[in-house]
């Protein structure tokens, strides 16, 4: 019998941007099959190589090594544009791809009329949920909905372009009826993504059977997210969420394996914490904190360039994580943006509008929204950490700390990140 390989889950643990690009780059090396398993253009994983930023929103990040496989799962919506935008732009810069993607013919494909409908709803809503307006809402109402197109439904010409004009007609309704105005330029657009059908079909596969196969195989494969646990369409900060299940369970369910074939999950985390639109926030650092701390960590949305909210680490949501995810370790990234800062904060519970205290994570968002986080104060280490690559060697302070952040979070760190570039990182035996 052939040897069982093994099955990573990358997670994130926060609100998402918490480096998880970064960390699968770094695992990629020693994995055969990277696959991504739900999102779509909304999310973005930045990637240093050298001197050189990459900047992936649908291919997994693993692509950026040379030989690996990189898949797209049933779970992922699909903007065909903006994935061949993507898929050209690698290939302009040297990236050899041939042979190395494939998309699961499951997957639901995303269209301009979702991003016009996204747009029109954010804009006429009272209540912004603070959405990308990448159109990943409205395309996983149609999924739910049972009114979606699939990469497979690009191969039956005539029951394509029967279900593309019923969904169509249907949101350029809804679209007029929020006041925005649809204009020719919709079908111009439409016609430049259907035309590349034959171009996505081409790359169409069964993701679930080639990882299954893999594993039986030996080979090694990681599975990615995207975005994080609190944007868990079922566990976050409803509704303050993307349209997705983010958490490591959706990982089974999005590239179409079995929950038995995942071995580990790595659950990614800031050294602090970071939010990107609307909802909220409770470890929110004052004004002048806020800003310092987005300047030190460079924290502008990849996708959007939207400034992040800053705050300090909240291991309230970091175990709740743990606890949904069913963590095996963490990543700890950017330790190095809090190396100058004298005094670190960590919320270690809540206390809630009525004066009591919870170490839970609360699933009433309006509570949240009122809680007054109770922090245990650390000394900072004041010096640079950049340079560190075992943990014996980064300073008394940054190693309690981490040890503190994982007693909280109910998780050993596995893997420190100092900075943004691949060799800027500490594995911990």
């Amino acid at each position: 019998m052939a040897a069982q390989g093994s099955c990573t889950v990358i997670v994130g643990c926060q609100w998402g941007d918490e480096g998880k690009g970064k960390i699968v780059d770094v695992l990629a090396e020693g994995v055969d099959i990277v696959a991504r398993y739900q999102g779509g253009a909304n999310a973005g994983h930045t990637v240093h190589v050298g001197e050189d930023e990459f900047v992936l929103h649908q291919i997994p990040s693993g692509i950026l090594h040379e030989g690996k496989k990189c898949l797209l799962g049933n779970g992922v919506v699909l903007d065909i544009r903006q994935f061949f935008e993507e898929y050209d732009a690698l290939i302009a810069r040297g990236v050899d791809l041939r042979g190395r993607v494939g998309v699961s013919n499951r997957a639901q494909l995303l269209f301009p009329y979702h991003r016009l409908l996204d747009n029109a709803a954010e804009d006429s809503a009272a209540q912004k949920i603070g959405t990308t307006g990448r159109g990943i809402g409205p395309a996983y109402e149609d999924k739910a909905g049972r009114r979606g197109v699939r990469v497979a439904d690009l191969g039956n010409t005539e029951k394509l372009q029967e279900r593309v004009h019923i969904a169509q007609d249907r949101i350029c309704r809804r679209v007029e009826q929020l006041g925005a105005v649809v204009t020719e330029q919709l079908d111009m657009e439409m016609a430049e993504a259907l035309a590349l059908g034959d171009r996505l079909l081409a790359l169409g596969t069964d993701v679930g059977r080639d990882i299954s196969r893999a594993l039986l195989d030996g080979r090694r494969v990681l599975l990615e997210g995207a975005q994080g646990t609190a944007l868990d369409l079922d566990h976050g900060t409803y509704p303050f969420v993307t349209s997705s299940n983010t958490t490591a369970a959706a990982a089974a369910t999005g590239t179409g394996i079995g929950p038995t074939s995942i071995d580990t999950v790595v659950g990614v985390v800031k050294a602090y914490t970071t939010r990107v639109g609307e909802g909220p926030f409770p470890t929110a650092c004052d004004p002048k904190m806020d800003e310092h701390i987005r300047a030190l960590g460079g924290e502008f949305g990849a996708t959007t360039g939207r400034p992040r909210r800053c705050g300090w680490f909240d291991s309230v949501l970091a175990r709740f994580a743990a606890q949904v995810n069913g963590l095996t370790g963490l990543a700890v990234t950017k330790l190095d943006v809090l190396d100058t800062i004298p005094e670190l904060q960590v919320a270690t519970g809540y206390r809630m509008p009525d004066g009591t205290v919870t170490d839970d994570f609360p699933a009433d968002t309006w509570s949240l929204s009122g809680v007054e986080p109770v922090y245990q104060t650390l000394p900072g280490w004041e010096q640079s950490t950049c340079e560190v690559r075992k943990l014996e060697n980064l300073p008394a302070n940054a190693r309690a700390y981490l040890d503190r952040v994982a007693e909280l979070a109910n998780a050993p760190v596995h893997w420190i990140s100092v900075g943004s570039k691949r060799s800027q990182i500490i594995e911990v035996a």
